[in-house]
């Protein structure tokens, strides 16, 4: 999970950077689809190590919005 966490982060920074330097935003929805699967992940992470605190169901809840934002900017785009 560590790999892919690290993974993750990576080519959202990626997109990102790539969006700030070049200014177009068409893969704006790729970058949130990445994203919302980075904080899935992280909180599925929390939820394994036994810490059931509120942070691992808010990244949990959080992806699932980022999602289907994403969903979204695939259709309108």
């Amino acid at each position: 999970m560590k790999i892919i966490r690290i993974l993750l982060g990576i080519i959202v920074i990626a997109f990102a950077s790539y969006g700030l330097i070049s200014r177009k935003f068409e893969l704006m929805p790729f970058m949130m689809f990445f994203l919302g699967a980075f904080m899935l992940v992280t909180g599925l992470v929390e939820l394994q190590r036994d810490r059931k605190r509120f942070e691992g169901y808010m990244f949990i809840i959080v992806s699932l919005f980022i999602f289907f934002v994403s969903i979204q900017g695939f259709l309108l785009n």
